[in-house]
Formats: C-alpha cells, sequence, structure tokens
C-alpha cells in the first residue's frame, strides 16, 4: 500500500515506521504524502485509541530531509515551494490530531526527523541516539521544524546555537533541554514505550482528545486569553459522559469503562 512507511494497526495502537533504512529513513516527497495519509487514516479510525511513529532499523529514526536527487519529485522554485508547504503541513496535522502521539525515537533524529520527534506528545529515544539541525553545514537553515523546536525547549539559546553551529547533542541532553520525555538503553526502549502507551490507553480518548487540544491551543494565547478559553474548555468537559463513569468508578473503586463520550 505504502512505498515509503509501514503502515499497522495492533490492539488499539496505529503504528507508523518511516521505512527507508538504505537513507537513513530520511523524508522524501513521497514520504510527507504517506506520512500525511497515514496519519489521517489512522485518525478516522474509532478502534486506534494512540499513535506511534518510529523508524526502521537501529541507527536512525529520521536523517531529516533526503538531499538525494529524486527525479519524481518537485523540479520548478513553485513545486519546491509547495512541497516545503506539505512537510509542514505535518506539523499542523500533529498539533490538530485527535489522538495522542508517541515518538519511538529509535536512533539519530536529524532536521527534520528531529522536528518530527520533537512534535510528538510524549517522545522517547535510545541513549545511544544524536538529535540536532544540521543543515547549516550544507547551506540550510530548519526554517520549518523551527516552530515546534522554539516552542518545545526550555532553553532558546541553545536552540539557537544548535542551528547556526548544526552542533549535535545526545538524547540526554535533548531531555534536559525539554525536546524529548525518556531517554532508554536500546534494550529497554519498546518496554518504556509500551508503558506509556498503556496508560494513555486506560484514558478516557474523549478527555484526552479535549485536553490535548485544550494544551496547544492555550500555549498560544496570552494569559488572561489562556485562562478564559481553559474555563470554557472545563465547562465542556464537565457534560462529557466519560465524567460522570469516571467518578462513579473513583467512588466504586473500580476500573472505569469509557464510553469516548
Amino acid at each position: 500500500m505504502y512505498e515509503t512507511i509501514i503502515f499497522e494497526k495492533t490492539n488499539e495502537k496505529g503504528i507508523i515506521t518511516l521505512n527507508r533504512p538504505e537513507r537513513r529513513n530520511s523524508i522524501s516527497p513521497k514520504m510527507t504524502e504517506e506520512i500525511l495519509d497515514a496519519f489521517e487514516k489512522h485518525d478516522k479510525d474509532p478502534d486506534v485509541k494512540v499513535v506511534i511513529i518510529t523508524g526502521s532499523g537501529d541507527k536512525s529514526f529520521c536523517a531529516g530531509g533526503d538531499l538525494a536527487p529524486d527525479p519524481s519529485g518537485p523540479q520548478s522554485f513553485l513545486d519546491r515551494y509547495e512541497s516545503s508547504r506539505k512537510f509542514a503541513e505535518i506539523f499542523r496535522v500533529f498539533e490538530k490530531y485527535t489522538k495522542p502521539i508517541v515518538a519511538r525515537i529509535n536512533g539519530d533524529a536529524l532536521g527534520g526527523g528531529f522536528g518530527l520527534a520533537v512534535a510528538c506528545d510524549i517522545s522517547v529515544a535510545v541513549d545511544t541516539a544524536k538529535l540536532g539541525t544540521p543543515e547549516i553545514n550544507i547551506g540550510l537553515f530548519p526554517y520549518v521544524i523551527m516552530a515546534t523546536l522554539i516552542r518545545n525547549t526550555s532553553n532558546p539559546k541553545k536552540l539557537l546555537e544548535m542551528m547556526l553551529t548544526g552542533e549535535r547533542i545526545s538524547a540526554k541532553e535533548a531531555c534536559e533541554l525539554g525536546f524529548i520525555n525518556y531517554v532508554v538503553p536500546p534494550e529497554q526502549l519498546d518496554a518504556k514505550v509500551n508503558e506509556i502507551v498503556e496508560k494513555l490507553l486506560s484514558k478516557s480518548p474523549a478527555i484526552l482528545r479535549l485536553g490535548r487540544r485544550a494544551y496547544y491551543t492555550a500555549r498560544e494565547l496570552e494569559f488572561s486569553k489562556s485562562l478564559e478559553l481553559l474555563s470554557s474548555m472545563l465547562s465542556l468537559n464537565t457534560m462529557a459522559e466519560d465524567l460522570i463513569e469516571g467518578v462513579s468508578a473513583f467512588f466504586q473503586k473500580r476500573k472505569p469503562e469509557w464510553k469516548g463520550r
């Protein structure tokens, strides 16, 4: 069905694997199209509650944009511009998604791949991974992913240094800077990802959707406007059937049976 990714669904999980190991899972125009299509399919599937994105092999999560000439790719200046906008659409989709997205960072995440990893809600990386924005070394700047990186770091000055110098950092440092959530040895990667996914699957999908949307909207707003939005979201949340079920389950000392409503 897809040429550059692997699309799977199992036990309420949607899994998207970047599958160009011979190119370090770098992103081609074709892969961009297929990532967008796969995320749309998982979003529309009521049986999928959480989506995981990872890379093939154990060397690279994603090495960023593919630098090799692609005869089937955009040729004119306008076509290349539209291709860049299409890549940017991935990040818009991630932010407006209705389900949690977990990054399983199995290797290096560079350039656009770094952006993909950081754009996920929760990211787990192997401790051998290197992350960064090496674009400057070939005369480019990480324009598109900058929007995501700026919003997900505790140290914007360090981010600027990374972009200006092309410096790569360890997964441990990326975690300390707020880009990712967890760093584990390679043999513990799947266990940690599964632990996180199982926690997410135990929550109300409806409230996860409302809360996730509120988070990404509120962080862009001025403080008083953010409070106004969140007060409205709280009122909306109180009308959810799953809140009634959650409170009942709490007092009855049982696991809630979420309806997703």
